[in-house]
C-alpha cells in the first residue's frame, strides 16, 4: 500500500473577524511566494470563531464591540485598532473600522467549506478578509456572500441552496472541534504537517524556517517520482 502524498499540508485555524488572521495570512504567503517547492504545499483552511455567540448589528463597528467586549472607553478602542492598522499596513492590507460591520462569523465560515469542494477556499478566504476589515462588508448577509462567490467565479444559486439549508455547519463545528484537540488556543494557528506549529502572526522569517524544516522532514518520505 502506498501512503506517500505528493503535496505536505498546511492547516491555518482562523477567524474572518480576526485581524492578526488577515495579517497572518499576508506572513505566511510572503514565507511561501519565494518557496522553491511550493507547488508541493497544499494549504488548508480551517474554522475557528473567536466570537461564536456574537449576535450580527449592522449598527455597530469594531470600535463600539471592542469597547463594550473589553469595557474600555471608544477612545482607547480606536488606539487599540490604530495599532493593529499600522501593523496591517505593514504588510500591504488596508484597514478601516469605521466602516467595519460586527458580524457573527459562522455562515462566512459555511461558505469557504463551499468554496473548498470547488478549489477555491484560498480566494474566498481572502475576499472574506477583505470584505469585513477594507470594504465594511457584512460576512453574515447572504447577498454579500454570494456576490463574493460570483467574484471568484463559483455559482452562486449553488451557494444559495447551501446557506438556505444550514449545509456544511457540520464541518465548521468539525474544526472547531479539533481545534481543540490539536491545541488551539487562539487565531491564527498553523500546523506544517501535523508535526510543527505556529501561533500568531508571527515575523515572516519564522514561517520560513518552519516551512523548510517541515518540507525537509516530508520530502524523503512522500515526495512521488
Amino acid at each position: 500500500m502506498n501512503n506517500k502524498k505528493n503535496k505536505m499540508t498546511v492547516e491555518i485555524w482562523s477567524d474572518v473577524m480576526c485581524p492578526f488572521c488577515y495579517i497572518g495570512k499576508r506572513r505566511f504567503e510572503a514565507a511561501l511566494a519565494p518557496f522553491k517547492s511550493k507547488e508541493n504545499v497544499e494549504v488548508v483552511w480551517k474554522s475557528f470563531q473567536l466570537a461564536p455567540d456574537l449576535i450580527t448589528d449592522a449598527s455597530k463597528n469594531a470600535y463600539d464591540y471592542l469597547a463594550e467586549k473589553k469595557g474600555m472607553t471608544i477612545a482607547e478602542a480606536k488606539d487599540i485598532s490604530a495599532y493593529v492598522t499600522e501593523m496591517a499596513a505593514e504588510i500591504g492590507l488596508v484597514y478601516d473600522f469605521d466602516k467595519s460591520v460586527v458580524a457573527n462569523s459562522f455562515k462566512a465560515h459555511r461558505f469557504t467549506h463551499f468554496a473548498k469542494l470547488y478549489g477555491k477556499q484560498d480566494e474566498a478566504e481572502e475576499k472574506l478578509f477583505e470584505a469585513y476589515f477594507t470594504l465594511g462588508l457584512n460576512i453574515d448577509d447572504d447577498q454579500v456572500l454570494l456576490k463574493i462567490a460570483t467574484a471568484i467565479g463559483l455559482d452562486a444559486s449553488l451557494l444559495a441552496v447551501a446557506l438556505a439549508n444550514n449545509y456544511f455547519a457540520e464541518e465548521v463545528q468539525n474544526d472547531i472541534y479539533e481545534a481543540g484537540q490539536v491545541g488551539v488556543k487562539g487565531v491564527p494557528f498553523f500546523v506544517f504537517d501535523r508535526k510543527y506549529a505556529i501561533s500568531g502572526a508571527q515575523e515572516i522569517s519564522i514561517f520560513e524556517k518552519t516551512l523548510n524544516k517541515s518540507f525537509e522532514e516530508w520530502e524523503p518520505e512522500n515526495t512521488i517520482r
